[in-house]
């Protein structure tokens, strides 16, 4: 999705404003920095998923609101063909697929991600993450390096992995082609 980091920021500040949340309250509730809490509701620096999903949660927003501006409406099921989930452009390399994003008050987030292949694995910058909640990344085709700490686990289709998403946690294609994996944030 070709989403304006300006007008992310906009509905991110106006839905806070609307529900008399203070910015320091939000960045306690995101855990960011109120410095960089207030860069990225200006629209000064690009937003994490992470981040978006924690703010999203702490005002009591689906995430797609605020990407979007939309509300999701369908509340008994929601069907979404293959390749038609809605792009979320977010880490380099990587392309994301919201699979659930029409369905109202989601209890999980689920994405289908395609983690590009890094022709020199070894020298590839792992890029660690954290967020509150839970996650399960379940392999569909090819292998993924995933590290959590200390630990790396080198995954193969069919392969599943559940962790507590507040360790640092990161991940990259390995084995010399794309991996795509089924994740769930909840």
């Amino acid at each position: 999705m070709n989403y304006e980091i300006k007008d992310v920021s906009a509905r991110l500040k106006a839905t806070r404003e609307c529900l008399d949340i203070t910015a320091q309250a939000m960045s306690e509730k995101t855990k960011t920095p109120l410095d960089e809490y207030i860069s990225l509701e200006n629209g000064e620096k690009d937003f994490s998923l992470s981040f978006l999903n924690d703010a999203a949660h702490a005002l009591g927003v689906e995430l797609i609101e605020l990407l979007t501006g939309s509300e999701p409406r369908l509340q008994k099921y929601s069907v979404v063909k293959s390749g038609k989930g809605l792009p979320i452009d977010r880490r380099a390399g990587f392309v994301y697929q919201h699979m659930a994003y029409l369905f109202k008050s989601k209890k999980v987030e689920p994405l289908l991600v395609t983690a590009p292949h890094c022709e020199s694995e070894k020298d590839c910058p792992v890029h660690m993450s954290s967020h509150a909640g839970q996650e399960m990344n379940f392999i569909i085709k090819g292998k993924l390096k995933f590290i959590i700490g200390d630990k790396t686990e080198i995954l193969e289709e069919g392969d599943c992995v559940y962790f507590d998403s507040s360790q640092p946690h990161g991940m990259v294609a390995y084995g010399g082609a794309d991996c795509e994996f089924l994740a769930v944030l909840i």
